[in-house]
């Protein structure tokens, strides 16, 4: 990632902060005019969006330091472990949101003020729909797990806004006080199912799950198309850690190519593959023709043409 992506990913990490309290403070007021098991359902999640703010924040900061003695491929792991931890909080709101709702099961009440607490709700969902949208937009152009998971975890809050407005309607319209909480379990249960996305998708960058297939292909065929003097690409490798992309393989050569020439093909190999992959780090393992093929292979000159 280039300088100026770390500053807008940065930037807003940081400016998540104030406006997660904002949108917390305008639902948590919703609730209170309103006295909505809903609402408050739609509060609590927002104070878990304030907790991921701050998390978010300084993970980003530690993820984008250069590598050290200590770190010699970079800190880019760290955003994982941020999102693997806000998968956790949503599971753990919506949790809370559950107790609640059970609980107002056996006394459902009508609501308080209805229109203002709506109206209030309302506000703070199209500020976080607009929020979401920057965030997963920008997470993705820069691969910043974080800011990613960040923003899906924003949207579920959207969703949630969104469900919680219609039903709360038709508690008005209908006058079945018992709408609200089942509403908010409805809505718990969808806040669950976000969680276990968000998880599912961190723990598979800790575990070094490889690219997709789409960027594997655009891979071997840059490396195709830049192998001229080789005999052989073999025991391709991918992974993914954070907004950096690794990617490993072994190029045979004549036996007795001189260091020098294998050197000039490495070398345009690795720029090759960084053109269709700006930041990855490329590693190249060079091995003479008496080597034996193996692991994943990418065809090269005629071979690759036959691939094909």
């Amino acid at each position: 990632m280039t300088d100026q992506g770390n500053g807008i990913v940065a930037r807003l990490a940081f400016w998540g902060i104030p406006l997660a309290f904002g949108v917390m403070g305008l639902k948590l007021v919703a609730w209170w005019v309103t006295g909505s098991v809903a609402l408050l359902s739609d509060g609590l999640e927002s104070t878990v969006n304030v907790v991921a703010a701050f998390i978010a924040y300084f993970v980003i900061r530690y993820a984008r330091k250069p590598a050290d003695d200590d770190h010699p491929y970079g800190h880019h792991k760290a955003e994982y472990l941020s999102a693997v931890l806000e998968g956790v909080l949503i599971v753990i709101a919506a949790l809370l949101i559950i107790r609640e709702a059970v609980g107002a099961l056996a006394d459902p009440q009508l609501l308080d003020a209805p229109v203002l607490g709506l109206a209030i709700n309302g506000v703070a969902g199209l500020i976080n729909l607009v929020w979401a949208r920057a965030l997963i937009r920008i997470g993705r152009t820069h691969r910043s797990p974080a800011l990613a998971a960040d923003g899906h975890h924003i949207m579920s809050d959207v969703v949630t806004s969104a469900g919680v407005f219609v039903g709360l309607v038709l508690v008005v319209v209908t006058g079945y006080a018992i709408l609200d909480p089942v509403l908010a379990i409805l809505v718990a249960i969808n806040i669950i199912y976000q969680g276990w996305k968000v998880i599912s998708h961190s723990v598979a960058g800790l575990m070094d799950k490889a690219v997709e297939p789409e960027e594997e292909a655009a891979i071997k065929a840059a490396i195709a198309q830049n192998s001229a003097g080789s005999l052989d690409v073999h025991y391709l490798r991918t992974r993914r850690g954070g907004a950096v992309t690794f990617v490993a393989f072994d190029l045979v050569v004549p036996g007795n190519m001189p260091v020098s020439e294998a050197h000039k093909i490495c070398d345009r190999l690795e720029a090759a593959v960084k053109a269709v992959l700006p930041g990855g780090r490329v590693t190249i393992h060079v091995e003479p023709e008496s080597e034996t093929a193996h692991g994943v292979r990418v065809g090269v000159g005629a071979k690759a043409k036959e691939q094909n």
